[in-house]
C-alpha cells in the first residue's frame, strides 16, 4: 500500500491561542484543507462536484490531540479514504510534525450529498472513481 496523500502546513502565529498552542478549531481547518487538496489533486475539484450537483459532507469528526503545536511548526497532514458498504466512507488523517511526532489524529465519516434532493447518494466509492482522474489517491 502506498503512502497516503499529504500536504505540508506551517502553523501561523494568529492560529494560536493565549497559551501559544495551535487553537483546537484550526486542527479541523488543516484536515479540511488536506481533504480539498487531495480531491483537487485527484481531479475532483469543487467546480466539478457542483456541476454534477453533488458535494461531500462531513457527518462525524473525531480529533485526538496528542502533542502541542506552536507557531512556526511545520506539519504534514495526511488524508486517506476507507471504503465500506453503503452511503458513507471514513477519512483517516494524521497531523505529524516533520520530526515524525504525531500531533493529532482526525477521523471522520462522510458522504456525498445530492445538492437538489438533500440526500446522501448511494455508492460514493463508485462516484469518486468515475469522477477522479487519479482514483488511486482515493485508494481505488
Amino acid at each position: 500500500m502506498s503512502e497516503p496523500f499529504a500536504v505540508r502546513v506551517t502553523v501561523r502565529g494568529y492560529e494560536t491561542d493565549s497559551l501559544g498552542h495551535l487553537n483546537q478549531s484550526v486542527y479541523l481547518q488543516y484536515a479540511e484543507h488536506a481533504r480539498w487538496c487531495m480531491l483537487q489533486e485527484a481531479g475532483v475539484g469543487q467546480s466539478e462536484l457542483l456541476s454534477k450537483g453533488i458535494g461531500p459532507v462531513a457527518l462525524e469528526t473525531t480529533i485526538r490531540y496528542l502533542r502541542e503545536l506552536r507557531a512556526g511548526d511545520e506539519v504534514d497532514v495526511t488524508c486517506a479514504f476507507e471504503w465500506g458498504e453503503g452511503k458513507t466512507y471514513r477519512v483517516v488523517q494524521t497531523i505529524r510534525k516533520t520530526d515524525g511526532t504525531v500531533a493529532a489524529e482526525v477521523t471522520g465519516v462522510g458522504g456525498l450529498l445530492d445538492l437538489e434532493e438533500r440526500r446522501l447518494l448511494a455508492d460514493p466509492q463508485g462516484r469518486f472513481r468515475a469522477l477522479a482522474g487519479r482514483p488511486e489517491l482515493f485508494g481505488l
